[in-house]
């Protein structure tokens, strides 16, 4: 049975691999299989990672998503979950990105933190996640699944590393732990015109409780957050379709801008 239960996470993971490489979705993984545990999810997540790894993908840092309650409900779930950040998945600031490379994607902006530190344990709180942060940015993260149509469960999210798809990251600054990212207000534009506005509030109540939540998370398995690693928050705001010839851009009062040129 535990030899069956291992072949069928294996075999998951390669058919969503297949499928991002091929661009032709699969049926979700709980319309499968009913009940998914998330913590199977996760470990259909972990099979996937490990074989991004072995073609020479190199691990980045960690995502939290569905973090708002914007997300949550556009997703029709209750809960954050997370996914891993990988350097295939970077594109810097003023990027172009093909969208033919990808099947359903859409975009969001987030607060994103490089941590100076390691962050790790049960017991992470807000002072000790505000003292790890280096330096802080504004990021475009845009999502896709690997599934069909976006009406998936927090456990098909979680088994398709958290819907990542690509992470454009912003000017990084210095972070400054008086720093009151909760009112940190983030306008999205697509072609010039705003279709987005979201608070750093919106995320757990303030994107360094992002930082709490994973580090409690991967705690749970004998895990933890490092320094040099790039952490996502979460949107501040649902997301939004994302078109083939379009520029998207995010910015706020206190940190530099982010823009995304899509082909």
């Amino acid at each position: 049975m535990k030899e069956q239960r291992v072949q069928w996470i294996t075999d998951e993971a390669t058919a969503l691999l297949t499928a991002e490489r091929d661009r032709v979705p699969v049926a979700s993984l709980t319309e499968r299989r009913p009940g998914l545990a998330l913590d199977d999810a996760y470990r259909v997540q972990e099979a996937a990672v490990a074989q991004r790894i072995e073609g020479g993908a190199r691990v980045i840092g960690h995502k939290a998503g569905v973090t708002s309650k914007a997300m949550q409900e556009q997703m029709g779930v209750d809960e954050p979950d997370s996914g891993v950040l990988l350097d295939s998945m970077l594109l810097p600031s003023g990027s172009s990105l093909a969208r033919s490379e990808l099947m359903q994607p859409r975009v969001e902006a987030e607060i994103a933190f490089l941590l100076g530190r390691d962050l790790a344990g049960p017991d992470v709180d807000l002072q000790s996640a505000r003292s790890a942060v280096a330096l802080v940015f504004l990021a475009l993260e845009v999502i896709d699944t690997r599934f069909t149509g976006w009406q998936i469960t927090v456990a098909d999210s979680i088994a398709d590393n958290a819907s990542c798809a690509r992470v454009v990251t912003g000017p990084m600054v210095p972070f400054d732990p008086a720093m009151d990212l909760r009112a940190e207000s983030l306008v999205v534009s697509m072609d010039g015109m705003a279709v987005a506005t979201g608070e750093g509030r919106a995320v757990l109540g303030d994107p360094l409780r992002a930082l709490i939540w994973l580090a409690h998370r991967l705690a749970r398995f004998g895990a933890g957050l490092k320094a040099g690693d790039l952490v996502l928050a979460g949107a501040v705001h649902a997301s939004l379709p994302l078109e083939a010839a379009s520029n998207v851009r995010a910015h706020s009062p206190h940190l530099p801008p982010v823009e995304l040129r899509v082909a």
